[in-house]
């Protein structure tokens, strides 16, 4: 999984809870996706039973390169 300095050395120290699992179903299976029109970045979204809630999975342009994630409490499919 290809990742930024900035995923790998300080969103997976803050939300140490993320497994790289859950990143990667949201890369491969997202119940949901979505451009941000402000940047060009991908959003995908996947509901993950153990948080009960939906994990949203921020890519670079490119739909590959991760660059944030965290459970999303706003979401509503």
């Amino acid at each position: 999984m290809q990742s930024t300095a900035y995923f790998r050395e300080d969103v997976m120290l803050k939300r140490s809870y993320i497994r790289v699992e859950w990143v990667e179903l949201a890369l491969s299976s997202p119940a949901h996706k979505e451009v941000q029109a402000h940047d060009g970045r991908i959003r995908h979204l996947v509901w993950i039973e153990d948080l009960q809630r939906y994990l949203r999975v921020v890519t670079l342009e490119d739909g590959v390169t991760v660059h944030n994630a965290f459970p999303d409490r706003r979401f509503k499919p």
